[in-house]
């Protein structure tokens, strides 16, 4: 009976060790996975540096100055008025947004109500 406990208990032992062996082996794998990750997210971090810092380079005022100076005649390019300038609480509008005219005269006789839109907050001006 001592034979068979000793084939047992080498059998339960090999069945450990392979166990161990296993589990040490996807646990090189995971940590193996996990730096090529780490070395991909560091080569995308410098790449967005390095794309930012070429950016910030490209549109230097200085840099876009001298070239809108050197292509003027075939680019034809004018400094925007104010005027042409608003503010999204500015802009008009959609006549869906606008209240109706709670006045039923003004409609039945076929006069449009004139509403002023002026102070209101229209939000959003993506449509």
């Amino acid at each position: 009976m001592l034979r068979t406990l000793d084939i047992v208990l080498i059998v339960v032992m090999t069945a450990a060790a392979t166990v161990t062996y296993t589990i040490k082996h996807q646990a090189e794998n995971k940590r193996e996975e996990v730096r090529r990750l780490d070395a991909a997210i560091k080569l995308e971090e410098d790449t967005i540096d390095l794309l930012k810092a070429d950016w910030a380079l490209l549109t230097q005022p200085n840099r876009l100055e001298r070239l809108v100076g050197a292509f003027a005649a075939d680019l034809q390019l004018a400094p925007t008025p104010s005027t042409q300038l608003a503010r999204p609480e500015e802009l008009p509008m959609l006549k869906a947004d606008l209240p109706q005219p709670e006045d039923d005269k003004a409609a039945e006789d076929g006069i449009a109500a004139v509403i002023k839109t002026d102070g209101i907050a229209t939000g959003s001006v993506a449509r």
